[in-house]
């Protein structure tokens, strides 16, 4: 069975912990249309286009 041959220090122990390798966050654009914010390669929630085509109907909030 494999055995840590030596003590892993508080700093390499810690290092390892750290947040360092977390993930960024995603991608965001701007909708050409309208000008909100939308994850990369999505319908913006908006106004319902993707690659400047009209996806969705989407209903105008007043």
């Amino acid at each position: 069975m494999a055995v840590p041959k030596r003590k892993v220090s508080k700093a390499r122990r810690d290092k390892r912990r750290s947040s360092t390798w977390k993930l960024a966050l995603p991608g965001m654009t701007k909708c050409p249309k309208c000008g909100e914010y939308v994850l990369s390669h999505r319908v913006c929630g908006n106004c319902g286009t993707y690659k400047g085509k009209e996806v969705l109907d989407v209903e105008k909030k007043d």
